[in-house]
């Protein structure tokens, strides 16, 4: 089983957007996460890790992640073989 980490800065107001995407994360990867943080932290930053291996960095890529690109960035890491439906990529 896999921990997804939401790091998110809390003096920008980015809970909201990190609470969001726990939950949408929890119904996708229901079977295949066992825990997902959330992380409080500073400067900006809004970053994804799974199992402690950083994914998606705001700063880095300069912007958020699409929820659906997020969700493949996720099963490309920890079930490469599971469908995401119509969220999948084309």
């Amino acid at each position: 089983m896999n921990i997804i980490t939401i790091e998110f800065c809390s003096q920008c107001r980015w809970m909201h957007r990190a609470t969001w995407m726990m939950q949408e994360l929890f119904t996708t990867f229901e079977q295949e996460v066992i825990e997902i943080r959330l992380r409080q932290t500073a400067g900006g930053n809004f970053n994804i890790y799974v199992d402690d291996q950083l994914l998606f960095s705001r700063k880095e890529n300069g912007r958020f992640p699409e929820i659906t690109e997020l969700k493949q960035l996720i099963r490309d890491q920890i079930a490469p073989d599971m469908s995401l439906g119509h969220s999948d990529k084309k």
